[in-house]
């Protein structure tokens, strides 16, 4: 496993986007069906976007109709951690890079193929290295 990134919120404010800072620090969200990546078709791996850390394949990427890029599964164990959020005052599973922490978006028991799980994830959140 890599190793954890630790940044202070002011140098993580000099590294990130304002964008990026807001979904990856601040636990934001990208409006639905605005993300670069949505309707990302190519071959390859999605990394976080604030530590690079492989995160998902676009093997396991679908088209949920939710709005956000949604994937089956992650790409190794232990590349995300999985934390209960009460925000909103609605039960949810939060979705962070197990690196440096970051917000990446939420996971829901709610896929009906062989996983169960469609992890719903903010493009802002992501870069993609593409596999020619």
């Amino acid at each position: 496993m890599n190793k954890k990134v630790s940044y202070s919120e002011k140098e993580w404010k000099e590294i990130l986007t304002d964008s990026e800072y807001k979904i990856l620090r601040r636990k934001g969200t990208e409006p639905p069906f605005s993300g670069k990546f949505l309707y990302n078709k190519k071959r390859g791996i999605y990394i976080c976007a604030g530590c690079k850390n492989p995160l998902f394949s676009s093997e396991t990427k679908f088209d949920s109709g939710c709005g956000w890029p949604s994937f089956r599964e992650v790409i190794s164990k232990g590349s995300v951690k999985l934390k209960k959020d009460k925000s909103f005052g609605i039960n949810r599973v939060e979705v962070v890079c197990s690196k440096c922490g970051g917000h990446l978006g939420h996971v829901f028991d709610d896929d009906p193929n062989p996983t169960g799980k469609r992890f719903c994830i903010n493009s802002i959140s992501l870069d993609f290295k593409e596999r020619k």
